[in-house]
């Protein structure tokens, strides 16, 4: 007995856990659950069996706040965790990481090795997706023709924005399902009479929604040519279809939204526009005005009928000043005709009485007043040739001498180019003579 080894019973638990969890790596068990606790601590205690065993389960709260299900006696499911040995208690024991419901579980996992696939051949890139047209004619439709899905999506499209929907029948789950979704696209395809295809169905359990994870229905949905809108389930569905898609829609009423404007929100901004369309063209109107206002009161200032009515009212002035000046002279010397007859009647009848004094005194007056009508006389005269000199400066001859003619048509004055057409024939005077022309083009001032 001195050469035997004793071990004790920790020591050969402690030994048969090392033993296990070195050699058994982590696997996934299916079972029924039974004895179920979930403890105040957070963590799950539970049975998992089969006909022939049980198999003891512990959940701790760090991993099982994933589970998106609640777990109960009878449940069929699917642990994947690691085996090990509970000391204290000498038995082996399942330390669970996840947990699935059995026929769920075998479908998720598949769902999951599938998604890497295909996301690593790059099908979900964003650089592959179409645009989805904003404005469309046609949109067709892929889902069960008495679904609920078709009349939500078709009483939102016809009160936003009425456009005519061809729908392809198709089985929305079932294993049948994929085939028909893809001959629905192909058809669309084929026929090119849409703008873009909705792929639609209401909501279901994972398993009514599994169909849309089918390799070949991704496949095709990539492949197609024309736009894709998946809208499967509710908001928290997820199925490859969905990522493959060019936009995936929450919901067939989001689907329906997305596809079509809101016709109330594009005659808003129609009038929006209309409106911002309008007070542009009314601001550059404005700011144009007042240049062509001063061109026109330029052209208005520097017309040569406005200069030649000008010339006009100065020669008119000039010969009524000339009138006027005439007239006070031949009255000035009308009075002084009358002042010498009454001076000579005076001096015949003082004749006799002094003749020697109003002798001296009439060669005196005479003298004088013969200077006085020959200094008056010469002031007038001066008078009369400045006005005839202006007269002369103002006359139509000599401005046409500078350079001005006047045109006549028919005898009528042509004083715009709207009174010509070519091949008129028109009469030009200059200052030293007529000339006869034809008018061979028209150019209007702009």
């Amino acid at each position: 007995m001195d050469n035997i080894t004793v071990f004790s019973v920790f020591e050969v638990t402690r030994h048969l856990r090392q033993v296990i969890e070195s050699s058994i790596e982590p696997l996934y068990v299916a079972g029924e659950i039974s004895s179920f606790v979930h403890h105040s601590s957070g963590h799950m205690y539970f049975n998992i069996k089969d006909e022939n065993a049980t198999l003891r389960c512990t959940f701790f709260k760090g991993a099982n706040y994933r589970l998106d299900f609640k777990p109960a006696d009878g449940m069929q499911v699917v642990c994947f965790g690691k085996i090990t040995v509970f000391e204290k208690g000498g038995t082996y024991n399942l330390n669970v990481q996840n947990m699935s419901q059995a026929g769920l579980g075998l479908m998720q996992q598949k769902f999951e090795a599938l998604k890497r696939k295909l996301q690593q051949e790059g099908l979900f890139e964003q650089i592959h997706k179409q645009i989805i047209p904003k404005f469309p004619d046609r949109i067709g439709i892929v889902t069960s023709p008495t679904g609920a899905a078709l009349q939500d999506i078709q009483n939102i499209i016809m009160r936003r924005y009425p456009v005519e929907l061809i729908v392809y029948p198709a089985l929305m789950q079932g294993s049948d399902a994929p085939s028909q979704i893809i001959k629905g696209i192909e058809h669309f395809n084929r026929t090119k009479d849409v703008d873009f295809i909705i792929v639609t169905r209401g909501g279901g359990s994972q398993e009514d929604l599994f169909c849309f994870n089918d390799e070949a229905l991704a496949r095709a949905i990539f492949a197609s040519q024309l736009p894709i809108i998946s809208a499967v389930g509710h908001e928290i569905d997820f199925t490859l279809a969905d990522f493959v898609a060019d936009l995936r829609a929450p919901t067939p009423s989001a689907a329906a939204e997305l596809a079509v404007p809101d016709k109330k929100e594009l005659l808003a901004l129609l009038n929006s526009l209309g409106r911002r369309i309008n007070l542009a063209a009314q601001n550059k109107v404005s700011r144009l005005k007042t240049p062509l206002h001063e061109a026109q009161m330029d052209l208005a200032k520097y017309h040569p009928e406005k200069l030649w009515q000008s010339y006009q009212q100065r020669f008119d002035l000039a010969t009524i000043g000339l009138s006027k000046a005439l007239e006070q002279f031949g009255y000035k010397k009308t009075l002084l005709q009358i002042v010498s007859e009454r001076s000579l009647a005076r001096f015949q009848t003082k004749m006799e009485m002094q003749l020697s004094i109003v002798r001296t005194a009439t060669d005196k007056s005479g003298k004088e007043l013969v200077d006085i009508a020959a200094n008056y006389m010469l002031a007038q005269q001066n008078r009369i040739m400045h006005s005839e000199s202006l007269l002369q400066q103002l006359s139509p001859q000599k401005t046409m001498r500078k350079g001005w003619i006047m045109a006549r048509k028919a005898g009528n004055l042509v004083t715009s180019v709207h009174q010509l057409k070519a091949e008129d024939s028109i009469t030009l005077s200059f200052a030293d003579g007529i000339a006869e022309s034809t008018v061979n083009s028209i150019q209007e001032k702009q």
